[in-house]
């Protein structure tokens, strides 16, 4: 009998250890682990549905040299799941393309010492990589022609042998926006193996941002703006039709705002574009289609859709499929040409995440997927047109797997004049229901942006490092976020920091009230318009926040319409009237008039080289406040960053430095008249110096 329930226990253990997961979680997520996440971000099918390419983006290491993350080639089997290595190491890889008879992948690579970024290709049942082009400036975009005997490109015109002279003995000079270099469509043979042939210019005087081929690759349609600035790229692209034998430029659309992406349909008689709904719309939300002969485009977005359209394509030469944000999850859908109800054929609820935008094979009976899900960096899935769910084809993080991650959620709550306003919440490991943790707000830029239910960490406002530091984590969708329909979207419109500021208030009144947070530990991030919201919170709102993280933000809306690069676009989407028209709402809507009362601790980081909002914004905030005696404001530039650090040494740093700042000032509560937070963290950094490590 005893060695009966013996056995029997000894069964029983060792059901139970077959039934436990292979690797249960062990540790919490850490900024370490942050820092090494892999991810994919495009994903490309090919022709005959049997195989997709997809990049894979690694990060450097912080004793590497200086750089933004390497981009490597791969290519799955749709069918087995086998991922096979193509380009990969220290390399830069983007825009793969499939040839249409599939027998060669062309992507951008730039190879060598001081070369430029050509058009490279790669034969699919092995052999090396070799270039297509020999443009002297860089390419920017390409594509294959549909008999794959030719590629056309766009490239800047290069400089003269005159200038070149010139800026070598000193007298380059910068002519602010005149002179500017035009870009070009280009297209060129394609031959295997064999030197680059030379290119056939078919533009000039304006400037080619993107293109498609006509299915008789006798037409490139080709969204072009008049000058190489951001600003005309935001809101001044239009469609036009290039022929490719006379070189004539026809115009087909005259969308009055922004601009998406456009494919011709199968048959080549129409043309299918994705566009804002007029000029002050801040993003693009509709979806079109017009004749590429000409005529009148056909909005067939439904009546007051509460989302946003961003991609389309053609099942067939009667069905539209699009991609669309709604709310913080995304849907693939069919409308007819004619026009009517739309039919949704894959929901990301299912997946448990969202999907970017599809890429589909010939006869558009499967698709290949990069999903992006609270666990899931971003890895490459398989849908076969019609099913209901998706199959995952790779695993890049498969170690996320032993860490314990923070509960994510979707959360709605009531604004102050009772309209509903949707955000995410991350919860911290081990979170128990009426415990108030500290509160971290992350809040996105744009504002025509907005946070689905996705993997939400990063080197910025890193959801599950919060949680594992235990940290409440909020990610709210203020009005003025995409996502929600051009009606929710357009409440920013001339009233920057107005409701949509409030909302975030109102969000974090809500989650104090709930009982989730601790009202007097509450810190708040953001980059670009979210950075704007960090400044507000640190000024207006100072008695919301005890810390407040400022990345790229903007502090001063009358100086900053001056001195950005995208100026009609602020115009037109976001301010609504010249500025004359609005000195005192401007200036009254600006973090530096509200300085004086600050009682937050404000940390203000951004590039040195930012364009679209100048480093001067954050010097404005950070002189504004010392000059008023506040005690815990500190300010750190990236030399060679732009807008966002791309650059590795940049993104350690801002990882461990705002985190650090939250700690101090949100957690451990230190007073703001005491010392700050140390200035130098380069321990942390885990790099190599003479010394030995640091």
């Amino acid at each position: 009998m005893k060695r009966t329930s013996t056995l029997i226990a000894l069964l029983s253990l060792w059901f139970a250890i077959l039934a436990m997961p292979a690797s249960a979680p062990s540790a919490v997520f850490t900024t370490e682990d942050a820092l090494k996440v892999q991810r994919s971000y495009e994903a490309v099918m090919s022709p005959d549905g049997q195989q997709i390419a997809y990049l894979v983006a690694v990060p450097r290491k912080a004793d590497e040299e200086p750089g933004g993350a390497y981009t490597e080639l791969y290519v799955v089997s749709s069918k087995s799941g086998l991922s096979v290595p193509f380009i990969t190491g220290k390399v830069n890889v983007s825009q793969p393309r499939w040839s249409p008879c599939g027998k060669y992948i062309a992507f951008l690579m730039r190879r060598g010492e001081g070369a430029k970024t050509q058009v490279w290709a790669i034969p699919i049942d092995g052999g090396e990589a070799f270039p297509v082009t020999k443009s002297e400036t860089g390419v920017t975009t390409f594509q294959w022609s549909p008999d794959g005997k030719r590629i056309a490109y766009v490239a800047v015109t290069p400089k003269s042998k005159r200038e070149k002279e010139l800026a070598e003995k000193g007298y380059g000079f910068i002519y602010f926006e005149e002179n500017l270099k035009d870009r070009n469509l280009y297209i060129t043979e394609f031959t295997p193996y064999a030197p680059p042939a030379e290119a056939e210019q078919l533009t000039k005087g304006v400037s080619v941002w993107s293109l498609e081929f006509a299915p008789d690759g006798k037409r490139i349609a080709a969204a072009i703006s008049p000058r190489n600035l951001v600003d005309d790229r935001y809101m001044f692209r239009k469609i036009y039709i290039v022929d490719i034998a006379t070189k004539r430029l026809t115009l087909l659309t005259n969308n009055p705002g922004k601009l998406g992406n456009f494919v011709f349909s199968p048959d080549g008689k129409r043309l299918a574009y994705t566009a804002a709904l007029e000029r002050k719309d801040h993003a693009v939300s509709q979806i079109f289609v017009i004749d590429s002969s000409g005529g009148e485009a056909k909005n067939l977005t439904e009546p007051n859709f509460r989302g946003h359209v961003n991609w389309v394509g053609w099942k067939d030469n009667r069905t539209l499929i699009y991609r669309a944000d709604e709310g913080v999850w995304s849907t693939l859908s069919t409308v007819a040409v004619k026009g009517g109800k739309r039919r949704v054929v894959l929901d990301s609820k299912k997946l448990g995440g969202v999907f970017y935008n599809p890429s589909f094979s010939d006869r558009c009976r499967e698709a290949a997927l990069v999903v992006t899900s609270p666990a899931i960096p971003g890895d490459v899935f398989y849908w076969r047109f019609g099913a209901k769910d998706a199959e995952r084809l790779t695993n890049l993080d498969p170690w996320i797997a032993d860490r314990e991650l923070g509960k994510q959620e979707v959360i709605s709550y009531k604004a102050r004049d009772g309209l509903e306003i949707e955000g995410v919440i991350v919860y911290p490991v081990g979170y128990e229901k009426g415990k108030r943790y500290p509160l971290i707000v992350c809040v996105h830029g744009g504002p025509e942006s907005h946070y689905p239910m996705r993997w939400l960490t990063g080197y910025f406002n890193p959801a599950q490092v919060l949680a594992g530091k235990g940290y409440v984590a909020f990610y709210p969708n203020y009005r003025a976020s995409t996502g929600y329909g051009v009606d929710f979207a357009v409440q920013g419109y001339g009233d920057a920091a107005g409701k949509e500021f409030d909302d975030i208030a109102d969000g974090i009144d809500f989650l104090v009230a709930q009982g989730i947070a601790d009202g007097k530990r509450v810190g708040l991030g953001g980059g670009s318009y979210g950075g704007y919201a960090a400044a507000w919170f640190a000024s207006y709102y100072t008695d919301k926040v005890r810390a407040v993280c400022m990345f790229v933000g903007i502090s001063d809306l009358i100086s900053k319409r001056g001195t950005t690069d995208i100026p009609y676009e602020e115009l037109y989407v976001h301010s609504g009237k010249k500025l004359e028209q609005m000195w005192n709402l401007s200036l009254k809507r600006s973090p530096i008039y509200w300085a004086h009362q600050s009682k937050t601790a404000v940390l203000i980081l951004g590039g040195a080289a930012d364009t679209r909002v100048h480093p001067s914004q954050s010097l404005e905030f950070y002189r504004r406040l010392k000059m008023n005696d506040h005690p815990a404001v500190r300010l750190v530039r990236y030399p060679g960053e732009g807008h966002g650090n791309r650059r590795q040494p940049g993104r350690i740093d801002v990882l461990y430095r705002h985190l650090a700042w939250y700690d101090w000032y949100v957690k451990d509560l230190n007073p703001l008249s005491g010392e700050m937070p140390p200035l130098d963290i380069s321990d942390r950094y885990g790099i190599e110096l003479d010394n030995g490590k640091i």
